[in-house]
Formats: structure tokens, sequence, C-alpha cells
């Protein structure tokens, strides 16, 4: 489903928490929203389900104005996943995630069909943790229950509040990588909200950047690192071209033409490898080069650091 913001506002008293924020998110786009704190970025994302209300400006959904339908109505299409996780300790985990399904009257055999599913979709195995209860889980296991128990109902839209800033960095980058499994095979339209710059560029199609309640700049991640706006220069930081390496997949520039080498090569990396893990390796190897290899070992092509500072540039 679309999204969009059209000049939306916010009073908290005389303070003007979100101003004139504008900005769609299209079907099936992951759109991450990044700023400071208290830049009005949780303001923006509880409007789309109406738990903050606009004073100026609209929401539309499918080019549908929110506020004119049912909170309920229009709830039970968005799925919500927070920092917290809020999971309800008397409930096991299946009842957790059956939650929501219970309240739109699904079936008992369609709920437990959905909550197996959802288990083996976040990486948990049903047998093990259906009947478990919440205070015997990790923070990683908690949060990928929550995330379960925002899709339960499959709805189109999902919004994520930090979802992933509780756990240690370890765990949080195995749950990044999880979520963007889930996503390539689901498509929903997500808006997601962090203040960590490194998950914002892994995760997001688009990122937008806000500063006092009004949105700086939205562009996808590469070409936010290469914009020239003071306040995002400041707010991306002094290693932005090599976060620029990281969102660039080898598979999606221009290599130089590969080498035959019959007797097979010492130093290689697998196109759909980013251009900082290339740089990592040539760096860790002492190589001005690497061959590009696909799936079935073949080499297809061969990356220099060449190649790497003109990316990094954005030539």
């Amino acid at each position: 489903m679309k999204l969009e913001w059209k000049a939306v506002s916010k009073f908290y008293g005389r303070k003007k928490a979100v101003d004139t924020f504008s900005l769609e998110a299209g079907e099936g786009e992951l759109l991450v929203i990044i700023g400071p704190s208290g830049c009005g970025k949780t303001t923006v994302l509880k409007m789309i389900n109406r738990l903050v209300r606009p004073d100026e400006g609209v929401v539309l959904v499918e080019g549908e104005n929110i506020a004119h339908l049912p909170a309920a109505v229009h709830r039970r299409r968005i799925g919500y996943s927070i920092q917290q996780v809020g999971l309800f300790p008397h409930l096991n985990i299946a009842d957790n995630i059956a939650s929501v399904p219970r309240l739109l009257k699904w079936n008992k055999k369609r709920i437990a069909q959905r909550t197996r599913e959802l288990l083996n979709l976040v990486g948990l195995p049903p047998d093990q943790y259906a009947e478990a209860w919440p205070n015997r889980l990790s923070g990683g296991e908690a949060q990928r229950v929550g995330v379960a128990r925002a899709l339960a109902a499959d709805p189109p839209i999902l919004l994520m509040d930090e979802p992933f800033g509780a756990v240690d960095p370890l765990t949080r980058e195995t749950l990044q990588r999880e979520f963007l499994r889930i996503q390539s095979e689901l498509g929903k339209t997500v808006v997601f909200v962090t203040h960590d710059l490194d998950e914002a560029v892994r995760l997001g199609d688009r990122i937008a950047v806000m500063n006092k309640g009004r949105l700086v700049l939205a562009a996808t991640p590469d070409k936010l690192l290469l914009d020239s706006d003071p306040f995002v220069r400041e707010f991306t930081g002094d290693d932005r071209a090599l976060k620029r390496l990281a969102c660039i997949r080898i598979a999606d520039i221009n290599m130089t033409e590969p080498i035959l080498n019959p007797a097979g090569t010492q130093f290689s990396i697998s196109e759909n490898s980013s251009l900082k893990d290339a740089l990592s390796l040539m760096l860790e190897e002492r190589q001005l080069q690497l061959d590009v290899i696909e799936s079935a070992g073949k080499v297809v092509g061969r990356i220099t650091v060449n190649d790497l500072l003109a990316q990094a540039e954005g030539a």
C-alpha cells in the first residue's frame, strides 16, 4: 500500500514537533526515517496508525485520508513493532503471536497454521518456541517474536520504531539480515525509524533525514551519502565514503574484465558482496585487485582499488 504525508504538522504547546512534513512511501518500499533525538521521526511514524493525529495536513493510505476511517478498521492493516517488544508475560509465544488474529476472529486451525509459519519465518522452530514463555527468551529472540506478532494478520503496512535498538551489536546485525530476508519474501510497505545511520544504510530502499521537525532530504542510501547539504554531511559523518561502499554490491558496478587463469584464483570475492567487503579483503590480503565470482564459482570480473575509489566518490 502507498503511504503519503501531506504537509503534516504537530504542535505540543508552542513547540512544533513536526513542521509541514511531506513524503511518500511506495508500495513494497522500505522507507527508513532517521535523525537526531527529538527531531520528530517517531511522531511522524505514529501518525500512520493514528496514535498521533496531525494538527495540520493529512495522512493518506492509497490516496484515502485515514482520518475518515474508523481507527480499529484502519489499524487492522498495520503491523507495529517497537524497541520494547511488549510481549504479554501471561501468554506463551504462540498465544502472543496469535493475539491479533484472535481479535479478528480467525478460526483455531488458521491461527495455528499462521503461528507456525511465522515462527519458521523469523527463525524460531515452532516445536521449540511455540509453548515457551517470554521470560525465557533472549533479547534477540523476543525481538523476533515481536516482528512475528506484527506480521500475524498479514498486514500490508509495517511500522517499526527502533525495533532492534535494545540488543547487542552482534544480535542486532543478525536481526537486520533476517529482516531483510523476510522483507524480500513478503514485500511489505515498511516505515522504519532508527537513530543508527549504519542500520539505515543497510536496510533502507530510501532514507528520509529529519531535523527539528522538518524533512531535510529523502534519497537512496548511496545518493544520501554523496549529498552536499551541510546538515546531511555532518549527520552522516567523516566516514560516509566507507558507508557508501557498504551499500553498493559488486554486481551492481561495471567491473574490469577478468584475467583468465586456468590454475584458479587465489584471492576472490562473491559478486553479491559489498564494495566495503571488497576493500576489507584487499587490505587484509594486501591486494590491489580481486577476482569476482558468481554463485557457481565462475570468475565474472575483476575489481580494483581504483574501482572502489571511483565509487566512493560517486563516479
